[in-house]
């Protein structure tokens, strides 16, 4: 069957959207967004799902009457799920993975979860385990467990929603959560030490459909009642996704948003190093793929600290060649430097300064993450660093190859074309650089100044 328009669910860390794709052209022909703005509690900060909820039953509704939609999918951050209850209801709030609480029990969490040659998961901070946050949770209300009937990933509570369905996926499970075993297919040994193996709701692959909206929605939103509800996407895996039909390996995608995440598909044979934020993703079609990342949207901005988005002059260009870096790492406690605290050698005096300098370490950190999982072949950039011209100029002096995506967000269409049976990867603008030579000795005096040799 064959659907024209596509409503894809699209939650990231920063902002929730609703974006109604054109699958001929993978075009986004309607947009809505909300924050994603995180609640103090009680019991501990979480996810607005009732406001997103309701923000999502508008924008469909508002997209129904004005374009009609054929069927919808989601795509989602990682590292969440959603603990509900016997009657289908929350048993908790989702719990923000950015909250530090889980630290707490950092000793006890290591003393059970699996290693990283079971899970492919390195060990990170506040939440960003999902296993971490899910000890938590158990140990912080001492009553959840009782009231836990059923744990969904993120992208599939939305499906619950809409469909009554309950399910995982596998892109979703795969990413860093020590819930899962990558190279085996199936449940780590985690799940069954948290008392959860038999209320992880099955894992499914990210095509998969559900099954149609209720009746309720159905109802509330216009839609038809046979409108099919594919079982979601982690949002890298996204990204990753429209290529894995249309490339040969070797290659890598670069997924850009809060999250800068490299993901290296038939690269070179390396030992992944999971104290580097160095991990292993799996794919929509249940593969291991190894991954680095880095809070690269997040670290620009707030290198940004509210200056313009100004384009840099020549003599911007001149003054950044001539020493001025940044120098990781921005975010601390994750990407290839955790350790590090970093930051601009100068203060830029200009806001073309600023801009260029952050692109330019945006693209040395990518390129780090990049060497870290042994990438080969082309290197695709999706997401909104793909428009970015400075920091495409300097990866593209690094790698042999670089292509910036045609799409205008890589998660969305990715979402759109797991109800897609047959598809053409639109295909990339090769960057050419504007000064190699230059540019690579400037790479060479950031990691010099780094401290990285």
């Amino acid at each position: 069957m064959t659907f024209r328009h596509i409503a894809v669910i699209d939650i990231g860390k920063t902002n929730a959207k609703l974006a109604l794709v054109d699958a001929e052209t993978l075009s986004e022909i309607a947009v809505e967004t909300r924050p994603n703005t995180i609640l103090a509690g009680p019991p501990w900060p979480h996810v607005d799902l009732e406001g997103h909820w309701t923000f999502l039953l508008d924008a469909l509704a508002t997209m129904q009457a004005q374009h009609g939609i054929h069927a919808i999918s989601v795509t989602t951050h990682g590292a969440a799920a959603v603990l509900l209850n016997s009657e289908g209801g929350l048993a908790a709030p989702m719990l923000d993975y950015e909250y530090t609480g889980p630290e707490a029990l950092v000793a006890e969490y290591d003393a059970i979860r699996p290693d990283f040659s079971e899970t492919g998961s390195p060990r990170l901070p506040m939440g960003l385990n999902l296993g971490a946050q899910l000890f938590w949770q158990l140990r912080e209300d001492p009553d959840l467990d009782a009231r836990i009937a059923h744990v969904v990933t993120y992208p599939q509570y939305w499906g619950y929603r809409l469909t009554g369905a309950l399910a995982t996926d596998v892109t979703s499970l795969g990413c860093h959560t020590d819930l899962w075993n990558p190279w085996e297919g199936r449940q780590s040994s985690l799940v069954d030490r948290l008392g959860l193996t038999d209320r992880l709701a099955p894992a499914r692959h990210s095509s998969d459909i559900l099954g149609s909206v209720t009746a309720g929605i159905a109802k509330r939103t216009a839609l038809s009642p046979d409108t099919p509800v594919a079982c979601g996407i982690h949002d890298s895996n996204a990204s990753l996704y429209p290529h894995l039909a249309g490339r040969s390996a070797p290659f890598s995608v670069v997924s850009s948003g809060t999250w800068i995440v490299a993901m290296a598909v038939g690269g070179k044979e390396v030992t992944l190093d999971p104290s580097r934020d160095t991990l292993v993703n799996v794919d929509a079609r249940g593969d291991a793929v190894p991954s680095a990342r880095f809070m690269g949207g997040r670290e620009f901005e707030i290198l940004r600290r509210g200056h313009a988005l100004a384009t840099p002059t020549d003599a911007d260009r001149t003054a950044v060649l001539s020493g001025l870096h940044c120098l990781p790492a921005v975010e601390p406690g994750t990407g290839p430097f955790p350790d590090r605290a970093g930051g601009f050698t100068s203060e830029p005096t200009t806001d073309g300064q600023r801009m260029l300098a952050v692109s330019w370490y945006l693209a040395l950190m990518t390129n780090t993450c990049l060497d870290l999982v042994g990438a080969d072949g082309p290197v695709i950039v999706e997401g909104p660093f793909a428009r970015n011209t400075d920091y495409l100029d300097m990866l593209a002096a690094l790698r042999d190859r670089v292509e910036a995506s045609g799409s205008a967000t890589g998660t969305s269409a990715g979402g759109a074309l797991l109800l897609m049976r047959e598809h053409e990867v639109k295909p990339a603008l090769a960057v050419v650089p504007s000064n190699r030579e230059r540019l690579r000795s400037y790479a060479a005096s950031w990691v010099s100044q780094a401290g990285l040799i």
